[in-house]
């Protein structure tokens, strides 16, 4: 017999997205579930026209009980979460209809891709997500929550785009809730480095600081958001500018993360904020700028969980640029402007103009 598999969603005020979500997924799906929080906007409408089954639901401050409502709705085998910011960018038809048809449970992970703003324009950052859950599984935690489940978990080949972080709304309704799950599980890093994300989006770099220091006190280090943990806490290092910290993390961390591109390319950054900050103490570290760049590239880019694309080619190569033009040598550092160029990467691009 065929498999089912239904989009299963929870909303509220997303006339902006909703429709872009429901048309990237509804071919690949056999039913549309929409839970509505209490939308005041032209969303419901949205989903009836694509043929979605509604249902409201009053707001718990709950992401976890919103959705296991959403999944008692269904009737199908399997069911597909998306939110409505998010939206399938690669043709994944089969794929999904191959993976429903195992013949074991398990839980599938899509990559999910965040655009997020960054110094130099649009970044992206990737992670992997369970998203594809067979019948009678939910979820625990009021914000992100988590499916809970033994079952084994596989990458599957579905790309999801993601660009709810340019929202400051949703950021003033997470914070609060991550604030009291903080107050109920004082010694998890897990939500202080969620509450920090939420902080770096909003350019509270003090606030994103202290989180993610938190974070990383706490931290085992084998966790598998660790590296992200280290990585973010550089930057927000360098933004909030408690520069006095940084190098004792790089000297401790690089062989824990260091096959990460991220983590050299941001320990790069931090140097030269240090250097700047005081040349006479720091400046004999100038070398090392240009051979943690050289390092990311070495490494390349990376599909490890929380990598931003470009940190291993053209951002690394760019920068790279800067600091060969900075000391004079113009032809190393046109070579890798040309580098970065081509990818496309138009400040490179200008620097060779």
């Amino acid at each position: 017999m065929k498999s089912t598999i239904a989009l299963v969603m929870i909303v509220k005020n997303e006339e902006r997205t909703l429709k872009r979500c429901l048309e990237s997924a509804i071919n690949y799906v056999d039913e549309v579930i929409i839970v509505d929080t209490g939308s005041s906007d032209n969303t419901k409408q949205i989903a009836s026209d694509f043929g979605a089954k509604i249902f409201d639901y009053i707001w718990q401050q709950d992401f976890a009980a919103a959705r296991n409502f959403a999944l008692t709705k269904s009737t199908s085998e399997w069911n597909l979460i998306l939110d409505a910011d998010e939206y399938i960018s690669n043709d994944c038809e089969r794929i999904i209809q191959d993976f429903i048809h195992l013949q074991i449970k398990v839980i599938g992970k899509v990559k999910r891709i965040d655009s997020f703003k960054g110094t130099d324009g649009i970044n992206y950052e990737q992670s992997y997500i369970s998203r594809l859950i067979p019948k009678g599984y939910y979820y625990s935690g009021k914000i992100h929550e988590q499916i809970k489940s033994d079952l084994p978990r596989i990458t599957v080949d579905i790309e999801v785009q993601h660009d709810g972080y340019y929202e400051h709304n949703k950021s003033e309704r997470n914070i609060p809730i991550l604030q009291t799950v903080i107050q109920e599980n004082p010694s998890d890093p897990y939500y202080y480095y969620q509450i920090a994300k939420e902080y770096r989006g909003l350019e509270e770099h003090e606030q994103t600081f202290q989180c993610l220091k938190q974070a990383y006190l706490l931290a085992k280090g084998t966790e598998p958001y660790f590296a992200n943990i280290v990585i973010n806490l550089l930057y927000a290092i360098i933004a909030s500018k408690h520069l006095e910290v940084g190098l004792s993390i790089i000297e401790n961390e690089q062989s824990n993360v260091g096959h990460y591109p991220d983590f050299y390319f941001v320990s790069a950054l931090y140097l030269l904020e240090l250097i700047l900050s005081d040349t006479k103490q720091y400046g004999e570290m100038l070398p090392l700028i240009e051979q943690f760049y050289q390092k990311a590239i070495e490494i390349g880019e990376s599909d490890l969980e929380g990598s931003v694309w470009g940190t291993g080619s053209f951002a690394a190569h760019h920068n790279l640029g800067v600091f060969y033009e900075v000391i004079g040598e113009s032809a190393k550092a046109t070579e890798q402007y040309k580098r970065a160029a081509e990818y496309g990467y138009e400040p490179s691009i200008q620097r060779i103009v």
